[in-house]
């Protein structure tokens, strides 16, 4: 009896752990698309300005002047970096999915099998 529990205890760990990866997974995808629209909303403005408007960027306290298609282009390259991350992500939640469902059939049959033991047991000492 002490060994399909054991087992059933080992699948209960790592079902916990694959879900902390998974938390983990999903805030990161989170944080990636609050980037994705963060960018967007640069793009869209840097659309509405005239080629020679004036665009500043922050580098710590000090603000440079930047040419208007060195910042656009620097801005779809984030969003083009910001989109293969999601990507991937997505891809690692999918697989991380996976690896949970079918630990946790693994839970459901260790349960089973271990009900079944129990109520054999107590047939045979009835």
């Amino acid at each position: 009896m002490a060994d399909p529990q054991k087992k059933l205890q080992d699948l209960s760990d790592e079902f916990q752990k694959i879900q902390s990866e998974l938390q983990s997974a999903v805030d990161a995808r989170q944080k990636l698309e609050s980037q994705q629209q963060e960018n967007t909303s640069v793009q869209k403005e840097f659309a509405k300005l005239d080629d020679d408007a004036n665009i500043y960027k922050q580098i710590g306290p000090v603000l440079l002047k930047q040419d208007k298609t060195e910042a656009v282009m620097a801005v779809d390259g984030r969003l083009e970096f910001i989109n293969k991350e999601i990507k991937r992500v997505e891809k690692q939640i999918s697989d991380i999915e996976e690896r949970s469902n079918k630990i946790k059939m693994e839970i459901m049959q260790q349960q089973s099998q271990m009900q079944q033991l129990q109520q054999q047991s107590a047939k045979a000492a009835a």
